[in-house]
């Protein structure tokens, strides 16, 4: 596990890996609501190296977004503790940057603007450096020629890339990314899939992908984490055996399919066992 001290009796040397980029331990969340309580994760583990990409799949309603939203500091941790490049985090911080569902874009700024807003909040450098380090990453995401454009002149699928740039802009240790792409039409999102990966290799930054797509997942990522049905627990952990750079023509091997038929098998039987527990519950009422 990343962030544990190994002795080489053999050279007499300590050897300390680089602490995780991203790593929760035994977290549990739950919502209040009047009298009633809600658990939607339940002492969940998870650990991200520097530079991995790893997404998370589970049922419908299981926790990932609530996930996400613990990881960043938007919602506190009934128990456990979150470290982000070692050091224990509560709160959201530049540490960490969020791309969401929705595109989030300020409809009255820009594309050069949306992506220099994270660092005008932040002060960083002046205003010519700020709108250098926003061009570039304008640049990078394919958006060259469209920094004057506002939001409602984009498609969806450029309004994310808009996204992606701004958090990316902010340099942070981790990039948390929830369904970015499930407003998308089909041949869209698979685009912006394929974008996202010509992207991260460029900046080889920490990624942690939500979706409820399982293709998705095996496509984008190092490893997959598949969670149980609420309250949420992770019951796999796979590592994509594919290689890259990855071509989306890999979705349609027989290895990428059996692959995927194995986790839709095991989500649907967690789904089915939860229902059991609840009916069981019922009758027992």
């Amino acid at each position: 596990m990343a962030g544990v001290a190994n002795s080489n009796d053999t050279e007499g040397a300590v050897v300390t890996t680089k602490p995780s980029s991203l790593r929760a331990e035994n977290i549990s969340v739950s919502y209040r609501s009047d009298d009633q309580i809600t658990s939607a994760i339940q002492g969940l583990d998870l650990d991200v190296a520097p530079g991995e990409f790893v997404s998370v799949v589970g049922p419908s309603g299981c926790g990932k977004s609530t996930l996400l939203m613990a990881l960043d500091g938007l919602i506190p941790i009934d128990s456990g503790a979150i470290y982000v490049a070692g050091k224990k985090a509560s709160a959201p911080g530049p540490d960490r940057a969020v791309v969401f569902q929705e595109s989030c874009l300020l409809p009255w700024r820009t594309v050069i603007q949306n992506v220099r807003y994270g660092l005008d909040m932040t002060k960083v450098g002046s205003k010519a450096e700020r709108n250098d380090i926003a061009r570039r990453h304008v640049s990078l995401v394919g958006l060259e020629g469209f920094e004057d454009y506002y939001p409602h002149q984009l498609s969806g699928g450029m309004q994310q890339r808009v996204n992606i740039a701004r958090a990316l802009a902010l340099r942070p240790e981790v990039l948390l990314l929830d369904e970015p792409f499930a407003a998308l039409d089909a041949q869209t999102r698979e685009t912006m899939q394929a974008e996202l990966l010509r992207i991260w290799e460029t900046h080889k930054i920490t990624a942690l992908f939500i979706t409820h797509q399982i293709d998705e997942a095996l496509f984008l990522s190092d490893r997959v984490v598949v969670l149980s049905q609420r309250p949420a627990k992770a019951i796999l952990d796979i590592q994509v055996p594919f290689g890259r750079p990855r071509p989306l023509e890999i979705k349609r091997t027989d290895k990428f399919h059996d692959l995927e038929n194995e986790i839709w098998q095991l989500l649907s039987q967690s789904t089915a066992e939860s229902h059991a527990e609840v009916a069981e519950s019922r009758r027992g009422a």
